[in-house]
């Protein structure tokens, strides 16, 4: 199944509208972003994100495949229900203890699917509002292509076609 990790129009055109809101003016409050986690077209990018980062199943043991093979339209559609219907809650976070290179063992927690796909969407929405805060040469929690530009000579902040505005 090839899916393109490539984030639509559509998403980006909203991604510059709240950068650019953010930028603009700092202290601009943002109340009303749930609408835009629960909508179609970003819970589908988040599903093909969470899908690209593969990982193992949670506590439910569903996987990816068998998301795929029982119908992904029919089962983002009960995800956005619940999202819209305000019912949705997380799932436990399934535990599993990994080694350490030197060493002992670390905890690692994997959440379900659908949590993922609610984190991603989430994330899809809340990042450029926070990005727009972000220092110039502050580079520590940008993504990463970004990291390396501290290095380049201090190139101010850019996120490729998120900053068209201001």
């Amino acid at each position: 199944m090839a899916m393109s990790l490539e984030t639509p129009d559509k998403i980006r055109s909203l991604q510059r509208k709240l950068y650019c809101k953010a930028k603009a003016e700092p202290a601009f409050r943002f109340y009303v972003l749930y609408d835009k986690i629960c909508r179609e077209d970003i819970l589908s990018h988040a599903y093909k994100l969470a899908r690209a980062n593969a990982g193992a199943p949670g506590v439910d043991g569903i996987t990816f495949e068998q998301i795929d093979a029982s119908g992904l339209e029919a089962w983002l559609a009960g995800l956005r229900d619940e999202l819209v219907t305000k019912t949705y809650r997380p799932d436990p976070v399934r535990r599993v203890m990994i080694p350490k290179p030197g060493g002992g063992e670390r905890p690692l927690g994997i959440p379900t699917i659908r949590d993922r796909v609610v984190q991603a969407a989430a994330k899809i929405v809340l990042e450029p509002i926070f990005e727009a805060d972000f220092e110039d040469g502050a580079y520590g929690y940008r993504p990463a292509p970004q990291r390396g530009r501290c290095r380049q000579g201090s190139a101010p902040a850019y996120v490729p076609g998120l900053h068209r505005c201001c």
